[in-house]
């Protein structure tokens, strides 16, 4: 779906969990529902993407690293973010105040400028119920995150997880939803 002018820029913060090599299936329905798209990855999650496929699909590069002083800025800022997965280790660092990572220093900018953040969790059920998680998704639900469904994954007998229902982020961002005004 063209639109003419702008779209909406999403960021998709990608963390280590099983299903990451499936943002693929976030990415084309961002797309389809209008918006352009760049993936930051935690520095783990960069080993779980195939990075090549998702650049040609965003025509973005993928962030993981900070840049350097002086290097200009490869995505334009966001107008919404997506956290999926998010992972156990991220979402309590989050809520701390961590920014040790791109991804992280992303997300914890993202509350001081008001940008709209989509949570799909990811932890297996035995991480979920360590009490420091359940307090970090309170905090984070308090400053306004939105979250989706999955609040825990455990794999099958046979290491496979449930579908992970990507688009529930963006369903999760529509209310949310602006165009940057075009360049002067």
């Amino acid at each position: 779906m063209d639109e003419p002018g702008p779209r909406p820029f999403l960021y998709i913060v990608v963390c280590a969990a099983s299903v990451a090599a499936g943002v693929g299936d976030l990415i084309t329905a961002a797309r389809e529902r209008g918006w352009d798209v760049g993936v930051v990855a935690t520095p783990q999650g960069l080993g779980f993407l195939d990075v090549p496929a998702v650049e040609a699909r965003t025509g973005h590069p993928v962030r993981s690293a900070w840049r350097r002083p002086g290097e200009p800025r490869p995505l334009p800022p966001p107008d919404a973010i997506a956290v999926a997965p998010a992972t156990f280790n991220t979402i309590n660092k989050w809520a701390a105040g961590i920014a040790d990572t791109l991804a992280l220093g992303i997300l914890c900018e993202a509350h001081g400028t008001g940008v709209p953040t989509a949570v799909l969790p990811c932890p297996n059920a035995a991480m979920a119920a360590h009490p420091a998680y359940r307090e970090s998704l309170r905090r984070l639900r308090a400053m306004g995150v939105l979250f989706g469904a999955y609040e825990s994954h455990d794999p099958d007998e046979h290491g496979r997880l449930a579908r992970f229902r990507w688009e529930e982020a963006l369903e999760l961002l529509e209310p949310h939803r602006a165009r940057r005004p075009p360049p002067p």
